[in-house]
């Protein structure tokens, strides 16, 4: 087993990666990286699951590789228990920013980081 350290990492490697356009577009590989348990609250107010969002995250904003790319900031973890970490950070993308909260567990023989939770809560524009 890694250090709490390690933990932390790993998640924000993995939620690094589902910011990726290449990873967005393929169901193969979000499907590595969200747990089947997986829920989502997203910025708009929707739940979405497990099977809704691996359909829907081709279609989404910051999966085209020419599109808008997410931009994180702030980005820390904290180890809650052994393999389950909380993530927090915000991220701005085509001028709209979000504050963000992420569960990612450690599951399987391999011992694959994978998000359990995520929430999305918009910013106003400032004004």
């Amino acid at each position: 087993m890694g250090s709490m350290g390690d933990e932390v990492g790993e998640a924000i490697a993995g939620e690094l990666r589902l910011m990726d356009p290449s990873v967005r577009m393929s169901r193969a590989l979000a499907r590595q990286l969200l747990d089947p348990h997986f829920v989502e609250v997203g910025a708009s107010g929707r739940r979405w699951t497990y099977e809704e969002m691996l359909a829907a995250l081709p279609e989404m904003t910051g999966a085209a590789e020419d599109g808008p790319r997410y931009e994180p900031s702030e980005m820390v973890g904290v180890v809650l228990a052994p393999g389950l970490v909380h993530l927090t950070y915000e991220t701005t993308i085509d001028g709209n920013r979000a504050r963000r909260s992420s569960l990612w567990r450690r599951r399987g023989a391999e011992g694959e980081w994978r998000m359990y939770y995520h929430q999305a809560t918009p910013v106003p524009a400032e004004g």
